[in-house]
């Protein structure tokens, strides 16, 4: 161990990673070293059950107004869609004709602003890969800016061996020795990149943070309203969990603790039918996140920036398109994995409606097709009561090209 986290924690240090990155990946090397593997079994958590509805929650009155001019909303911009063919942010795919992912959330963001008369800032979190890119198409909407940085970058670790636990070498191309460390990086870089402390000089209170292929989740005055009333640490918006949520993530309670999020990847094998069981955790994160910024860096501060969420042990191969390339682990965490580090932590159920996300290319010809309409106010609205389900052949429909060029006159 001690030779493979020296020459992972330098290469960190050569590529300029910041001391608290540095002590966020030693802190998952050891628990990798140590045999842990980071798995959530059956046994040790409850199902949740008997959740407050957003659907029950009253207009926001005063304090929801007041507490929205002291909110800013964070979007995770790092995803590149390579599971499409993608190499460049799949937010500048178009989600309509003539607007992107982009497009949509800018506008949205600009609405609210001129609606409730607020400042509200959007702030976005980039990988290494996806940033250039996204901000020049956001040159469009020079009215985005405001007192505070457009964007962060996330950090970057070393991809693990699996065999011998030391950073992977790849000479064709080393841009593939590294790997981002999942969304539950957002914390530390938060931390690393001032803009933490940028919000909190500013005097904001609240962020609602969101996935930005979720075009479902715009800010929802009234759960700002109760988030603030209720003064949390830390809510995470849930579905009630379908046929087509089976592998989500779901939430539960630790027995004789507060609430947990298990993923698929934390679930042992002899644990799966009981993952998949929707009845018994009827609850899947939607990751629509509502945080106290004060608190959250009152935690980070008292942890030396370590948070300490649940590991995630990501099995890949060093070059994802090459299956005989070396095994190796990339050591992730997921940010909705925060409701286990704050104490009195919530959750809250909300409609099928803020969750929208576009993983595959069945995603994006749903959201595409008029089961979706984009109203004046750039919100994307299910005009029925569920999504049609869609089951592409993977064979002729899985990358982007391919995609595009069946549907040469857009959705059926």
């Amino acid at each position: 161990m001690p030779d493979g986290l020296e020459q992972a924690l330098e290469k960190m240090r050569a590529d300029g990673a910041p001391e608290v990155a540095i002590e966020n990946f030693r802190h998952y090397y050891e628990l990798l070293a140590k045999g842990e593997t980071g798995t959530i079994p059956e046994d040790e958590i409850e199902p949740a059950r008997d959740l407050p509805s957003a659907a029950d929650l009253p207009e926001p009155g005063d304090e929801g107004r007041e507490a929205l001019e002291r909110t800013v909303t964070i979007r995770l911009n790092g995803g590149l869609g390579t599971s499409m063919g993608m190499t460049a942010a799949k937010t500048l795919l178009e989600v309509k004709e003539g607007v992107t992912f982009l497009d949509v959330i800018a506008r949205q963001v600009l609405k609210l602003r001129e609606r409730y008369g607020i400042r509200l800032p959007l702030v976005l979190m980039h990988s290494f890969r996806t940033r250039e890119d996204s901000l020049k198409a956001l040159e469009r909407y020079p009215d985005l800016k405001t007192d505070l940085p457009l964007d962060f970058v996330q950090g970057r670790v070393p991809k693990i061996l699996a065999d011998e636990l030391t950073p992977a070498t790849w000479p064709a191309d080393p841009e593939l020795e590294w790997a981002p460390p999942g969304h539950g990086d957002l914390y530390a870089s938060l931390v690393t990149s001032g803009i933490l402390e940028n919000l909190l000089e500013g005097g904001y209170e609240y962020a609602f943070v969101a996935n930005s292929d979720n075009l479902g989740a715009v800010l929802e005055p009234r759960i700002l309203a109760w988030f603030a009333r209720e003064q949390l640490p830390f809510a995470m918006e849930v579905l009630r969990r379908s046929e087509s949520d089976r592998k989500g993530g779901h939430i539960a309670i630790r027995k004789g603790d507060g609430l947990v999020l298990r993923e698929s990847a934390q679930t042992r094998d002899e644990d799966e039918d009981a993952f998949q069981d929707i009845d018994r955790h009827r609850y899947f994160n939607c990751n629509n996140l509502w945080l106290h910024l004060r608190t959250l860096a009152e935690v980070l501060r008292e942890r030396n920036g370590v948070l300490g969420l649940p590991m995630i042990v990501n099995k890949k191969t060093v070059d994802p398109s090459d299956p005989s390339s070396p095994a190796v682990y990339q050591l992730e965490t997921a940010m909705g994995a925060a409701i286990d580090v704050f104490e009195g932590a919530a959750a809250i159920e909300v409609k099928r409606e803020r969750f929208a996300p576009v993983k595959t290319t069945n995603d994006l010809l749903v959201v595409r097709s008029d089961a979706y309409e984009l109203t004046g106010d750039a919100e994307m609205r299910l005009v029925r009561d569920e999504p049609p389900v869609v089951d592409l052949d993977p064979n002729h429909f899985k990358l982007i090209r391919e995609f595009d060029a069946h549907f040469p006159a857009g959705p059926p």
